[in-house]
């Protein structure tokens, strides 16, 4: 977590491990702490191990039994960070008020995240619905598309996923299948169509076809030269994008 994608996120929203760390030095119960940051008693244990793992040395001492069904305090470490993320804090404020448009945060936020999938689209959550043990999250796309993400309940409390949040999703190129428009989707699949950009051919394997969507966002699909030739793609084709909601991967900024 750098300092600048700390400045970057917005003045009202603090990290979930951050405001769990915060109430753990007030409340020293895990219990009581993870009521107070809006996290259920698993995900605060589990939030501890991510915490404690992510760091060099423990930020969080935990004990089983405690007051309140388990206590913790902070270690000097602990504490340290926690101060720290609180000057931070009160710079970003400063910062925010002087910023002409949030827009611009959340495109710098956008701008450091690192990731290996090829597909990057950011968006803004419009709904979050139950699908069996796991969330169908239905994201708004620049332009209107919209697609949906398949993640697991305990994903949804982790990202605190609501209607109105900006999330980025990550499909790697493998995951889209390529199709024309005019066939139809099976039922179910993410499904945006545009044109291709471009194709470049590889001496051994899949073909990346590069695909613009009406938004201006970009596309990259890794497809057979066969299949390529089988649909007649070219620059300049109507063609459409379909994956698994399944394959949908959501980050949020930090």
């Amino acid at each position: 977590m750098t300092t600048l994608s700390l400045l970057t996120q917005h003045v009202t929203r603090r990290p979930q491990r951050i405001a769990l760390l915060a109430q753990i030095a007030q409340l020293g119960s895990i219990t009581h702490a993870a009521k107070a940051a809006g996290m259920s008693y698993k995900t605060a244990w589990d939030a501890i191990d991510e915490l404690n793992n992510l760091s060099d040395r423990p930020l969080v001492e935990r004990s089983v039994g405690g007051k309140g069904g388990g206590g913790a305090r902070l270690t000097a470490e602990g504490e340290r960070l926690l101060a720290l993320y609180q000057r931070l804090e009160a710079l970003r404020e400063h910062i925010v008020e002087h910023v002409e448009h949030q827009a611009d945060l959340e495109l710098i936020g956008r701008l450091m995240m690192r990731t290996s999938a090829r597909n990057q689209l950011h968006g803004r959550v419009c709904s979050v619905e139950p699908s069996g043990l796991n969330d169908l999250v239905c994201i708004e796309l620049p332009g209107g598309s919209r697609i949906q993400a398949r993640v697991t309940r305990e994903s949804t409390e982790k990202l605190e996923l609501a209607d109105g949040v900006p999330v980025v999703a990550l499909m790697k190129a493998g995951w889209l299948y390529v199709d024309l428009p005019h066939i139809p989707c099976p039922e179910g699949l993410n499904a945006l169509e545009g044109h291709v950009d471009d194709i470049r051919e590889a001496e051994d394997g899949p073909s990346e076809v590069r695909i613009q969507l009406p938004s201006g966002q970009m596309l990259c699909a890794l497809t057979d030269p066969e299949r390529i030739e089988i649909l007649g793609l070219q620059a300049g084709s109507a063609v459409r994008a379909q994956f698994s909601p399944a394959q949908v991967i959501l980050g949020t900024p930090l």
